[in-house]
């Protein structure tokens, strides 16, 4: 078995705000491996400034795992507890080398463009005209649940936001989700969830920065708003420790992004651990390419969620990889008359 890995620069279409700071581009790796005639690609999209995997010897960590390819999955999985974005590459490689084609992870209903997946619509920080020109295109586009990234304009402004649409749409025709990436003080995030409250709001994602164990735990046990860990699952690694947290914090939800949280084999981990412990959960893409965003959702499909899920990330690049996944009416569908355009 051969392996080999190449970088890619995804280029925003558009500026994106979040509480971190404004993205422009995102870099991404894809591993390429091939037995006999058999080839299969991953993503290993790993997130600068967010990724525990972010670190000094990425690289040579992926030079590594392709002088060694010739361990096979298990061991390799074992060698990279730290790198979960590795992981979840080659996860994605193995399943597309043994695949129908490379891109048919998890066949099904979706992959054959008989059924869709319900998404949230994802509406970036910026000024308040940016953002609501942003949230009047979703609804116009019927999406029927949208995320808002806030924490990064006054939070009176994010309020009149959320005040405006709540004047138009009510919570049974709108559901909206915030995201505040950890943007709030633990001091008065309480006081602050109170106020989003008051618009109906179907829940906030990691309202104060992961690591405060305790000030999250009181948070989830007084907030008026369901709480969803997002940032808190990025280097947890064992299922001891899943468990702890979990039982720790007592959340009402927690998000899983496969790219973070060591692919397929930790999300699993997670649902396991948040559905023992009367948590929900819904799974989002972490800005990956198409590679990694198809392989995301077609696992997603088969988990049989019936919550909208954050998978509506695809159009947000210039040079993204031509795939059949595709965004209508809220909806994320896989289009067979549109033709993977990958040369690897």
């Amino acid at each position: 078995m051969q392996a080999t890995y190449f970088k890619h620069q995804l280029q925003f279409k558009q500026a994106s705000g979040t509480s971190r700071g404004v993205l422009k581009y995102k870099d991404t790796w894809f591993i390429r491996i091939q037995q006999d005639s058999l080839i299969g690609i991953g993503e290993c999209g790993m997130f600068k400034g967010l990724s525990i995997d972010d670190r000094i010897d990425f690289d040579s960590k992926l030079a590594w795992v392709s002088e060694n390819i010739d361990l096979g999955l298990e061991a390799l999985l074992m060698e990279l507890i730290e790198f979960p974005s590795i992981q979840f590459g080659l996860e994605m490689a193995f399943l597309s080398m043994i695949s129908k084609t490379p891109f048919d992870l998890f066949p099904s209903n979706f992959t054959k463009g008989k059924d869709a997946i319900s998404i949230n619509g994802l509406i970036w920080m910026g000024d308040a005209s940016f953002m609501k020109q942003q949230i009047k295109d979703k609804l116009d586009g019927g999406f029927s649940c949208i995320k808002l990234k806030i924490g990064a304009i006054d939070f009176e402004k994010e309020l009149e936001l959320l005040k405006s649409i709540r004047t138009e749409f009510d919570a049974q025709t709108i559901e909206i989700r915030v995201d505040a990436n950890g943007a709030f003080n633990a001091v008065e995030a309480l006081e602050k969830l109170k106020r989003l409250s008051d618009y109906n709001l179907h829940s906030i994602e990691q309202p104060i920065q992961q690591g405060q164990i305790d000030e999250m735990a009181q948070l989830c046990s007084e907030t008026p708003l369901p709480i969803a860990l997002d940032e808190e699952l990025i280097g947890v690694f064992s299922v001891t420790n899943k468990q702890l947290l979990l039982q720790t914090i007592n959340p009402q939800y927690i998000i899983l992004k496969p790219t973070l949280i060591g692919g397929f084999k930790g999300s699993h981990e997670w649902i396991n651990v948040a559905e023992s412990n009367h948590v929900g959960w819904w799974v989002t893409s972490a800005l990956e390419s198409n590679i990694g965003l198809n392989a995301i959702a077609q696992w997603t499909y088969t988990l049989n969620s019936l919550l909208p899920q954050g998978l509506g990330t695809g159009g947000l690049f210039t040079n993204n990889i031509q795939s059949p996944l595709v965004v209508d009416s809220g909806q994320l569908f896989y289009d067979l008359k549109t033709k993977w355009n990958l040369k690897f």
